[in-house]
């Protein structure tokens, strides 16, 4: 693709355009997202792509700003979606492969508390027409792209697995306010990776609301209550502050694992996504830049963390969750003041013995990112003395 044509694809207007005709719709609503998809376009539209990379990432953002129009319709139509109380949300931070997913999966498997499944992720607002009384046609497609994704690209899987039917992060909501570190991981967006470390979060984290607001207003049609949420993404990490400024009455988990296990694992996932969308990858300069968005995150985390009252945090170690998972989660409902109930605890041993296994990571190592253990053990030394004490 010549790079007049990667150009054109990526003009802003023409994104935007397209996503109003595909939905037949205007109404963008008042969360403000204008000026960091401009500066998101305005670096891939330069960025080193190959064909299929730049039809991923467009199509990816007009799907982003059709589901954004579509929100916007039913919340017009529907105007009590709006008063919907997000109370006093769990949310399960930490690093890339700290056991944040087992965390939330685990939580998630209370009936008292809700989630967002994948298939809700994928397409959070429904088709105009939708019919509330049978199932959900959403489910479907989502199980279909989870079966292309199998078959299409798994290495990704292995790294990444996202199931349909199981609990998903919400990072996806954050990217679809285009002010989120997942451009950053699928392609090589300097400007715009150093543009989003100026800027206000709080218009993704409004609009991450927003959407969760939607959500538990369609759970509550198909009858679905809950007494509170559980959120979960590594991304939060670098934002517990805008975070806390929605939400003032949640509860962080915080999951723990030496960095040198954690760091090689987010570089290989993003080194993967890069490979899905341009010919050539510069593995060490990603290597580079995911130690240093991991370091960015965490250095955030503690400075926010310093400022809050020990009540508001659950410190629990990784080894620890894989040791013994219930017993790790009763400490979570212990300092929230919830019973774990036999209910409960019986549908997370459930889980535990049901869940989908994911299929065999392929190797990697910090050599592989031109990163060293000394690297590694440097940039976090902080934050092993503060968090990474021995096991007793």
């Amino acid at each position: 693709m010549t790079g007049t044509a990667q150009a054109a694809a990526f003009d802003v207007t023409a994104v935007m355009s397209a996503a109003q005709q595909k939905e037949g719709l205007e109404d963008w609503g008042p969360v403000p997202f204008c000026e960091p998809l401009a500066v998101l376009l305005d670096d891939y539209a330069g960025a080193d792509l190959n064909e299929i990379g730049v039809h991923i990432l467009r199509s990816g953002i007009v799907h982003s700003l059709r589901m954004r129009l579509r929100a916007q319709e039913w919340i017009r139509r529907h105007p009590g979606i709006l008063d919907e109380v997000i109370a006093a949300p769990i949310v399960v931070v930490g690093m890339m492969r700290s056991g944040t997913t087992l965390m939330q999966r685990l939580l998630a498997a209370d009936p008292r508390l809700h989630c967002a499944y994948g298939w809700e992720v994928v397409e959070v607002a429904p088709r105009l027409d939708h019919d509330w009384s049978g199932p959900d046609y959403r489910i479907a497609v989502s199980e279909a792209r989870e079966a292309r994704t199998r078959e299409l690209a798994p290495e990704l899987f292995a790294i990444h697995p996202m199931y349909a039917r199981e609990p998903e992060e919400e990072i996806v909501f954050l990217s679809d306010a285009f002010l989120s570190h997942v451009p950053e991981s699928g392609a090589h967006v300097p400007r715009y990776r150093s543009w989003i470390d100026t800027q206000d979060f709080t218009p993704a984290y409004a609009y991450l609301h927003r959407m969760l607001q939607f959500l538990q207003w369609q759970k509550r049609r198909a009858g679905i209550t809950a007494l509170r949420w559980v959120l979960k993404s590594p991304a939060h990490l670098g934002y517990l502050d805008a975070l806390r400024a929605l939400f003032p009455d949640l509860h962080v988990v915080h999951m723990h694992r030496d960095p040198r296990e954690t760091v090689a694992s987010g570089a290989g996932l993003n080194a993967t996504l890069h490979a899905m969308h341009a010919d050539t990858v510069d593995r060490h300069r990603v290597g580079a830049q995911w130690l240093q968005r991991m370091g960015w995150t965490t250095d955030r985390a503690m400075t926010v963390r310093a400022q809050w009252p020990a009540a508001r945090v659950t410190d629990i170690a990784y080894a620890d969750a894989v040791d013994d998972p219930i017993a790790a989660v009763a400490l979570v409902y212990d300092a929230i003041g919830l019973p774990l109930t036999a209910e409960a605890e019986a549908a997370m041993r459930r889980w535990l013995v049901d869940r989908p296994r994911a299929p065999q990571r392929p190797p990697y190592s910090l050599q592989d990112y031109g990163l060293t253990e000394a690297q590694i053990d440097d940039r976090f030394a902080a934050y092993n003395s503060r968090f990474r004490h021995p096991r007793t």
